[in-house]
Order: C-alpha cells, then structure tokens, then sequence
C-alpha cells in the first residue's frame, strides 16, 4: 500500500501523523509552510470588507495602557502611521475566492469542525494581548512580522473589567518570530500573545467547537416539534388536601414517568448536529443569479460545465442522510453516491451531472436558483 504523501502545509509530515502527534495536544511551528505566501487582498479591500454590516470585525487597541475594543462595522480606522491598533476581519473566506482555496487546505480536519478564516492586520507594537482560545487555530503569518509568546499553563484567570479577555498571569514558555509563509499551530486553551512587528497581517484558521451547553439548548428546540406524548394528566383516585399549596407527590411522579416516556434515537442526534452544523451563519445571505436558466437549459448546461458550491455553502452527509446549508433529506444509493462526490469535492463534472437522477437535477437546479451552487 502506497504511503500517505507528507504535506508541506504541515511541515513534511503526514496528517495522520500531524493528527495523532499534535491535533489537540500540543503546538507545532511549521517554518516556510507556504513558501513565499503573500496576503491574498490587499489591506485598502480588507480594510473595505470591514465598512460591511454582514462581515464581522473588530478595531483593538492599547492606548496609555487601557485597552478598547470596537465592534463593526469600521467606518474609519486610525492612521496607518499610528502603532498600537489592530484590525480584525471574520469569515473572509466567505468573500473572497482565494481566502476560501486557502481554508479548504486544511481540509485534513473534517468540515463539520472546520470554521473560518479571519484575516488580522496589525500596526507596529499591535496585539490583543495575552490570551487563549477554546479551539485550534493555526496562526499563518501573511505580511511583516509578528513575535508570538506561547505557554502551556494551567492558570486562566482573566484580568476582570476589561472588554477583551486577557490573561491576568501570562508566563511564556516559548518565544518565535514569524515571517511570511511561517505559520503556528495551537490546541485550544492555549495561552499565547501575539505582537506585530512593524506592520503585519496574520491569517488565522480556527475551528468550530461548540459547548455541550449550546448544542443540548439547540437540540432540545430541534426536537420541539418532534415530541408526540399523546393524553392528558388525571387523577381520578385524588384524595382530600391538607396542604393545598404543596404539590402532590403522585402528580410529581406521573408527569415524571410520562415525560421519561421521551426517547431519542441516533437518527434524531444525527439530523439534528447535520442541520446545526451546516445552518449558515446569521450574517451569510446566498444571491441567485440575476438571470437564471430554466430548468432545461439549465440542465443542458451543467452537463457540458459541471457545478460547483458557493463558497458560502456548507454540505455534510452522514449514512442516507444529506445536509446543505441547515437542510437536510434522506437520498438512495444511487444518488448519495453522486452528492457525496459533490460535498467532498465541492464539485461536479460535466459526466457526473449527466449521469445524475432526475431526483437530483431537480435539487441541483432549486440550488442554483438560491445561490447555493454555481455553474462552472
């Protein structure tokens, strides 16, 4: 059997080997992992994605030792000749093409953890200051320098009363310049401080890790709709009360027994975290083309083309079961072969849509129609 090939991104090792070696435990700095990386829009068009209300940013600085968080969007930015301010664009994967080629090379990791790609531009002496995050992240370094101090402690305490969350006992363990195409990988609770040297841009890729919390609240309102307890609560046999204001303990344990009568099967866990996961962002909005095809032209076309995803669209599957973009539907054999290729490919051939059902013509055409997918 033919070794798996090392990849560069990762420093010449393998992924299994970065997964086994790495993922989640500890970092890793990979020098020259894209060799002569350059940023891949300039700052006049990141600094414009930040005047947007559906692009989330932030403006960070440190002034007099006080530090200032602003939200988006960014109207005006301070001078580029002032050091100490750092801005910070989300989801540029989201807008722009080449970001989005760049995410989908860590696809190693699979897509229901991978979560976005936020691009920081930072003048001389910038950061926001000594920190950790509760996912991985790898820290690609785009433009300039930046001096990254990293720690594996224990202690997470945060400075209270400030609008970002600083670490209150900071002690470096480690200490690394980066240069463009360098890049760090960190596991998450992490503590690490990054400060630009002289102007610089810093790509980070973050995955999403929900809190159990979030997912039981969004999974108890997911399954709101689904709960059948047919009948209504009695109590025929009822006697007097001397207490009338405390509850019965036979109505206690008979609502308890009938709502424990509530089962949950892996079908259930397993439609609910496919829409959860692939349910867009708040600030994502498909567009459909100005002057679409009708169907048949339509069809004529991706035939002879193929298709391909908008980048905004996140496709998962799992067994008979596909998701797109917090859809989901059961398909057969036949045709989850078809849209299996199309979510881990994000693409279709011209061959593949030829050869595809009539099922899912139809539902590559409604995809087309919302935005959701793109004629080559």
């Amino acid at each position: 059997m033919k070794k798996p090939a090392p990849l560069r991104l990762l420093g010449d090792i393998t992924p299994a080997q970065f997964m086994r070696d790495y993922w989640h435990k500890k970092p890793l700095l990979i020098r020259q992992a894209i060799p002569g990386f350059k940023p891949l829009l300039p700052f006049e068009e990141l600094a414009e994605l930040a005047t947007r209300d559906y692009v989330e940013s932030r403006l960070v600085s440190l002034t007099d030792g006080q530090w200032d968080m602003q939200h988006g969007p960014l109207d005006e930015l301070p001078p580029r000749t002032q050091p100490g301010w750092t801005m910070l664009v989300q989801g540029v994967n989201l807008q722009n093409d080449a970001a989005d080629a760049l995410l989908r090379q860590f696809r190693f990791v699979p897509d229901a953890r991978l979560d976005d790609l936020m691009i920081s531009f930072a003048t001389d002496g910038a950061g926001v200051g000594p920190h950790f995050d509760s996912y991985d992240v790898f820290l690609l370094q785009a433009e300039g320098q930046r001096r990254w101090k990293i720690s594996a402690q224990k202690n997470l305490d945060l400075v209270e009363g400030l609008p970002l969350k600083i670490l209150s006992k900071f002690k470096a363990d480690e200490e690394f310049v980066l240069e463009p195409g360098d890049m760090l990988y960190l596991p998450p609770q992490y503590a690490h401080d990054g400060v630009a040297i002289g102007d610089c841009q810093t790509y980070s890729i973050g995955f999403r890790s929900p809190s159990y919390q979030e997912l039981g609240e969004a999974f108890l309102q997911f399954m709101a709709d689904s709960i059948d307890l047919p009948g209504r609560y009695a109590d025929p046999d009822l006697a007097p009360s001397d207490k009338p204001a405390e509850i019965p303990k036979h109505m206690l344990g008979t609502i308890a027994d009938e709502l424990n009568k509530m089962q949950f099967t892996e079908d259930d866990f397993t439609i609910f975290l496919g829409e959860y996961l692939s349910e867009p962002k708040h600030n994502v909005f498909f567009t459909g083309p100005e002057k679409p095809l009708p169907a048949g032209r339509f069809a004529q076309s991706a035939a002879k083309k193929g298709v391909t995803l908008s980048r905004k669209t996140q496709m998962l599957y799992r067994g008979k079961n596909v998701f797109i973009n917090g859809e989901s539907f059961a398909v057969n054999r036949a045709d989850k072969v078809t849209l299996e290729t199309l979510a881990n490919e994000r693409k279709l051939d011209g061959a593949a849509v030829a050869a595809a059902s009539e099922d899912v013509m139809e539902a590559l055409f409604a995809w087309y129609t919302d935005g959701w997918l793109e004629l080559n």
